[in-house]
């Protein structure tokens, strides 16, 4: 995959999400994204809000990477007993579930746990931290924490019902959905084991194996965990796109993007899987694995993020009306605002880092992330929203955002 020249397999990579990101918001910025209005003015009051969310959230700026582990707010999960592999391969476990169960929970859904109650993304973190303690992803009673692919295979909705607290009063948006991503997960991994194989059964913890023995003189590119999960993870994703038997994961179609292969019209985003690259990173470290090129990957084409830039007016719809219509993801107005939104992550940067007073080595794009523009893309939500959703009634099935 590193590397490749065959122009589909380069759509696996964070380098085509980057470089189809920038021609589409360099076509939006000429006039040419049918739907949307980009005012370039406005990225400085983007810029001023994030570095204001950023030095409230983190006055000494000591930011951490914006990974998964940010939002197991009720502490430290636990990991087995062991040595540095065992303990990387159960947090390998954890946190691809964690992360593939993060989609919108819904603006009514609430997690209790010992008294305090969480919703959104840090509730489903801790709902899904919880669920693997009790060991609902473990085929062994003897050893709860870890997931194997023969129980994922065997998950059922109601696993997720009661490990998630859902009833009519406490709905959740995608349960389906996230049960069936599971077990397509599941039966990944069984079907691959020269990538999913560990010690003893096929688990997604598995990849830790894969990710170690690929580092180079104990150094491993960000980028190569990307490519990893998007060859590993592929054919988990229902109703996506497929090329000639190659499956494109996060990827859409839009006219503007014209190409004279068959990438012609093609958008790859990857949000999930680079939401979870970067999540791998940190358990990568601790057991010893240098990553590195972290800024290879890209900001993650989400609400939050896509969400700072409506409403701080640099993308506008060239209707307002249009958005009172739910939209499916596949729309090309949400692809194309999707997109714009990797660039101007791009472009924001640079901005934010002037107004911190920090230098890039300091502040690369991970950090700004978590400081950060998804922190600033809620709290804008929750003051022009009610409950604090996205700018759009976005139908999805619970996998993209």
């Amino acid at each position: 995959m590193h590397g490749s020249t065959d122009p589909l397999r380069r759509l696996l990579s964070a380098g085509a999400v980057r470089e189809r990101a920038h021609e589409m918001l360099d076509l939006g910025i000429a006039g040419g994204i049918d739907f949307w209005v980009v005012d370039m003015d406005r990225l400085p009051v983007a810029a001023e809000l994030t570095a204001k969310v950023t030095r409230e959230q983190y006055p000494g700026l000591d930011i951490p990477f914006h990974a998964r582990s940010r939002h197991f707010v009720a502490g430290p999960p636990k990991l087995p007993e062991g040595g540095t592999a065992t303990r990387a391969r159960a947090a390998f476990d954890l946190i691809i579930l964690s992360v593939l169960l993060d989609a919108g929970a819904g603006a009514d859904w609430r997690f209790d746990d010992e008294g305090k109650t969480f919703s959104r993304s840090e509730g489903l973190a801790v709902a899904s931290q919880r669920m693997f303690e009790a060991g609902a992803f473990s085929n062994d009673p003897g050893s709860p924490l870890r997931a194997d692919g023969a129980a994922l295979v065997e998950l059922r909705p109601e696993a997720l019902v009661r490990g998630f607290q859902v009833d009519e009063g406490n709905p959740i948006v995608g349960l389906e959905g996230r049960t069936a991503l599971l077990q397509r997960l599941g039966a990944q991994v069984l079907a691959r084991p020269d990538l999913f194989a560990s010690e003893d059964a096929p688990r997604p913890g598995g990849l830790y194996d894969v990710l170690a023995a690929r580092a180079d003189g104990g150094a491993l590119p960000a980028p190569r965990i990307l490519e990893l999960l998007l060859e590993a993870l592929g054919p988990i994703w229902a109703d996506r796109i497929v090329v000639n038997g190659l499956p494109l994961g996060d990827c859409w179609h839009h006219p503007a993007l014209r190409r004279s292969d068959p990438t012609d019209g093609l958008v790859p985003l990857h949000k999930l899987s680079q939401w979870l690259s970067y999540s791998l990173i940190e358990p990568l470290q601790e057991a010893g694995v240098e990553v590195v090129e972290i800024d290879g990957l890209t900001g993650l084409a989400e609400y939050r993020n896509g969400g700072l830039f409506t409403d701080t007016g640099v993308l506008t719809l060239a209707d307002p009306g249009t958005a009172a219509r739910p939209i499916h993801v596949s729309d090309p107005l949400i692809v194309a605002w999707r997109s714009m939104t990797v660039a101007l992550l791009d472009r924001l940067a640079p901005l934010v880092r002037a107004e911190l007073g920090v230098r890039e080595e300091e502040f690369p794009l991970a950090r700004m992330l978590e400081g950060g523009t998804w922190a600033a893309g809620r709290r804008i939500a929750a003051q022009l929203r009610r409950g604090g959703g996205p700018p759009f009634t976005i139908i999805s099935d619970g996998t993209v955002f």
